[in-house]
């Protein structure tokens, strides 16, 4: 067998004006711009791999070497596809499960009806039209103004029924105290889990804040600003979340993640990862249907996010059907990009940027 050898990298500066409507915003993020710094790899074989990391923007100029240069995912080829499925479970197990995802698909959630920053009128029409089209579960960014959070969680509840699943989700905006009494205030929703309720590096801090939400039937969701397995082990030690949120991005790439989610399967905690983004949907679908048909073949309290954007600038976009990830057809992970659409977007000399100049 020959032996490939990589001639050519190339790395651009992917964004796309979302900010311009409030997409993505939450209590940390007032003005995203959702961008990523994208890599292809070019061999002297005419292969190619594609990798991306995902930032808010400004992000993207600091610093996609150091951490995250690593999560290149795909080469382009069917021997790239996600090796042999039979890991924790039995064969016959496996194949069962498998057969259920295809006809069936994973359990997805919506963000995209309430980012912060849009308007009720606005989140009235988003809810509506996702209850319409088969959704269930609905997350609600909380954590500038109690006031506000209180009339939205009250709208959002009153639009889903009593019997529809909400989520609330702070993004790192309160400290420990101030966690346990904001959610408490909003306990009278029936949120499901709070996601990110202070500082994702306090341990100790969430492992305080399930405690004291416990007896209100409130869980801790929390990881997507998790940046290795070590981190997910004190977490899941302390009993600092319900909920464990891989990224696919975050973390070293597959497996990494894989790591995780061995140890989500010990401590009988379920996965339910972020995405949303640039492509972040894209790839952790692959992470989330592994998991169900190799390691946990539980649905039990397990969903994963879903926002509807930019999923157009993909070669191979994620496929939803009655709010259910089906399985993707394509070979590898998901994350080629359309050329066109990386020249119009690539940032600053894009035409979408030069226009806004």
């Amino acid at each position: 067998k020959m032996t490939k050898k990589i001639i050519k990298l190339t790395v651009r500066d992917v964004r796309f004006p979302t900010s311009l409507e409030q997409h993505g915003s939450d209590a940390m993020h007032t003005d995203p711009d959702y961008s990523v710094a994208y890599v292809v790899i070019e061999t002297d074989q005419g292969m190619q791999g594609y990798g991306l990391t995902f930032t808010v923007g400004r992000g993207t100029e600091i610093d996609w070497t150091r951490e995250r240069s690593h999560s290149v995912g795909h080469c382009g080829g069917p021997e790239c596809s996600m090796g042999p499925l039979g890991t924790v479970r039995g064969q016959g197990e496996t194949l069962e499960s498998l057969d259920q995802m295809l006809k069936e698909g994973y359990p997805a959630y919506t963000t995209s009806c309430a980012w912060l920053g849009y308007s009720d009128q606005l989140l009235k029409q988003l809810c509506t039209d996702a209850l319409n089209d088969g959704w269930t579960k609905f997350k609600v960014k909380v954590g500038a103004d109690l006031k506000d959070d209180i009339r939205r969680c009250s709208l959002i509840r009153q639009m889903i029924g009593p019997h529809n699943t909400l989520m609330i989700d702070a993004n790192q905006r309160w400290d420990v105290g101030e966690a346990i009494t904001w959610v408490t205030r909003l306990a009278e929703y029936k949120p499901l889990w709070i996601e990110e309720p202070t500082s994702p590096d306090d341990i100790l801090g969430h492992a305080a804040i399930s405690k004291a939400l416990a007896p209100l039937g409130i869980g801790v969701a929390t990881g997507e600003q998790c940046h290795n397995r070590v981190m997910f082990k004190q977490f899941l030690q302390a009993s600092a979340l319900q909920f464990v949120q891989i990224d696919s991005c975050r973390l070293g790439s597959v497996n990494e993640n894989l790591a995780v989610l061995l140890m989500a399967h010990k401590f009988k905690v379920p996965v339910c990862p972020h995405a949303g983004g640039v492509g972040l949907c894209e790839l952790v679908q692959h992470l989330i249907l592994f998991d169900y048909i190799s390691v946990s073949a539980s649905l039990d309290n397990r969903m994963c996010e879903f926002v509807d954007h930019l999923h157009q600038h993909f070669r191979s976009p994620v496929v939803i059907q009655n709010a259910h990830y089906m399985p993707p057809k394509d070979p590898g992970y998901s994350c080629e990009m359309l050329e066109s659409s990386v020249q119009t977007h690539q940032y600053p000399q894009g035409q979408v940027w030069k226009k806004l100049q």
